[in-house]
C-alpha cells in the first residue's frame, strides 16, 4: 500500500515525573555507565531470551554510531513501521507519513481539537494492527484529561471514521502512562501510570482493582475488552514487545529509574510503591520484595542529568548487525543513549554510545521505521542512528 504522508507525534514532557520532579540540567551530562545495585530481597527478573546472533555481513568494521537529522518539528512523539514506510505523530494531535527519509507534507489525520496538549496529556502513541494495517489504533487525553484508546480506518488519502474502543478517567494531569503496542497475541496493550501526583498518592500501584498503575490487555477484536494484566507500575511511559517478553521503562519519582524486562504474562507485579528501582521506597521501614519482578537495569538520579527514562526499542535492522537485539534507551533530562543486550535472563554488554552521538537534547520517544532502523525523537527533532564505518 503506498503510503504518501507522514505522522508527526508532537509529545510535550509526557515521559517526565511528576511535581516533585526537579528541573532539568542546564548543563549537557557527562558520558557515564549505569548504575545498578543488588536486589534487597529474592526477586524474579525472568524473562525470555530476545536475542539472536549477529548475521554475517561483509560490512565495513563498525567504528560509531551517530545521528541524522532527517526532520525538524514540534515535538515528535512516536514513531511507528506502516507498510513500506512508518507514520509519526506529534502531542498535538497530528499524524503524518514518513516515507522515503522524508515528512509528507501535510498531515493524514488532525484531531488537535479533541486532545488535551497540556504538560504530559496530549496524543501520546498510536498502533497499527498487526493483521491489517488499515486500522490504526491511537492513544490520547481528551479535552477533559481522560485517557481514549480509539480505532481509525485507512480510506487511501486519510485516516478517518473514529471509534472509541477504551476510556478511563484520570485523577491527575501526570503519569498517564503513554505507550500502545500489539502483542504476539494480536492483543493491544496500553501503559497507564498510578494516577498522578507523588508517593501514589491515589494508591493504584498495588490495586488490582483498578487499572492505572499497570499494564492493559485490550482485546481490540473481540469488543474492546480491557482487563488489567500487569500491575506495580509507576508511569510506563514506554515499552516495548519484543517476542514474548516486555521492556519496560519505567519513571521513577525522586531517586531512582529502572527498566524492567520480563515475559508478557498475566499478573506480574513490579512493586511500586513498595519499591522505586531496586531499592525500597520507604527505606527507614523497609519492605517485603518476595513474588515482585525488580529491574534489571536501575538508573539513579545524578547519573548524567538523569531525571525520566525514556524508553526504547531493540534494534531489528539491518544496517547495524553489531547491535541487533540491544535494547536503546535514553532520559528527557539526560538526553544520553545506552544499550543493553537481554540474554538468558541477564543483562550484558552494558553501553553508554553518548559521547559518540552527542546529546541531542530532551529525548521523548523513540521510533522504527519499516526496516527496522531506529530513530531518536527529542522535543524539536527526528533523528536517524546510523553507523560509521571504516573506510
Amino acid at each position: 500500500m503506498r503510503r504518501a504522508a507522514v505522522v508527526t507525534v508532537i509529545a510535550l514532557l509526557a515521559a517526565c515525573n511528576g511535581a516533585e520532579q526537579e528541573p532539568a540540567p542546564t548543563t549537557p551530562p557527562q558520558t557515564s555507565g549505569t548504575t545498578t545495585s543488588a536486589p534487597p530481597a529474592t526477586t524474579t527478573t525472568s524473562g525470555e531470551t530476545t536475542t539472536t546472533p549477529p548475521p554475517t555481513t561483509t560490512l565495513a568494521p563498525l567504528e560509531s554510531l551517530a545521528y541524522e537529522e532527517v526532520a525538524s518539528i514540534q515535538f515528535p512523539i512516536h514513531m511507528v513501521p506502516w507498510g513500506d514506510s512508518a507514520l509519526v505523530a506529534s502531542k498535538g494531535g497530528q499524524v503524518w507519513i514518513f516515507e522515503d527519509g522524508e515528512l509528507g507534507s501535510a498531515p493524514v489525520l488532525d484531531i488537535a481539537d479533541q486532545v488535551r496538549n497540556e504538560g504530559e496529556q496530549g496524543f501520546l502513541a498510536f498502533a497499527v494492527h498487526p493483521g491489517d494495517e488499515t486500522r490504526v489504533f491511537a492513544h490520547y487525553s481528551d479535552n477533559e484529561g481522560d485517557t481514549v484508546v480509539s480505532e481509525f480506518s485507512w480510506d487511501g488519502e486519510m485516516l478517518v471514521s473514529e471509534e472509541i474502543l477504551f476510556t478511563h478517567d484520570q485523577p491527575a494531569g501526570n503519569h498517564n502512562g503513554g505507550m500502545i503496542q500489539f502483542g504476539p497475541d494480536d492483543a493491544l496493550y496500553l501503559g497507564l501510570g498510578d494516577g498522578g501526583g507523588s508517593n501514589d498518592a491515589f494508591g493504584n500501584g498495588q490495586n488490582t482493582e483498578t487499572l492505572l498503575g499497570g499494564i492493559v490487555r485490550i482485546d481490540v477484536d473481540g469488543g474492546g475488552d480491557a482487563r488489567l494484566w500487569q500491575y506495580g507500575l509507576r508511569n510506563p511511559w514506554r515499552f516495548w514487545v519484543e517476542g514474548e517478553s516486555v521492556f519496560i521503562a519505567d519513571v521513577g519519582q525522586s531517586a531512582y529509574e529502572e527498566i524492567d524486562v520480563a515475559a508478557l504474562d498475566e499478573g506480574r507485579n513490579y512493586g511500586w510503591p513498595i519499591t522505586e528501582g531496586l531499592h525500597c521506597f520507604s527505606p527507614a521501614s523497609g519492605c517485603e520484595t518476595d513474588g515482585l519482578t525488580l529491574p534489571v537495569v536501575e538508573v539513579e538520579h545524578g547519573d548524567a542529568g538523569t531525571c525520566s527514562i525514556t524508553g526504547g526499542v531493540v534494534y531489528r535492522g539491518a544496517a547495524i548487525p553489531e547491535i541487533d537485539g540491544h535494547f536503546f534507551y535514553s532520559d528527557y533530562c539526560g538526553g544520553y543513549l545506552r544499550s543493553f543486550l537481554y540474554d538468558g535472563g541477564e543483562v550484558a554488554e552494558e553501553t553508554d554510545w553518548t559521547e559518540q552521538v552527542g546529546v541531542p537534547g530532551s529525548v521523548a520517544s523513540f521510533g522504527v521505521d519499516s526496516a527496522g532502523e531506529m530513530y531518536v525523537l527529542t522535543t524539536d527533532r527526528i533523528l536517524k542512528v546510523i553507523p560509521v564505518r571504516a573506510g
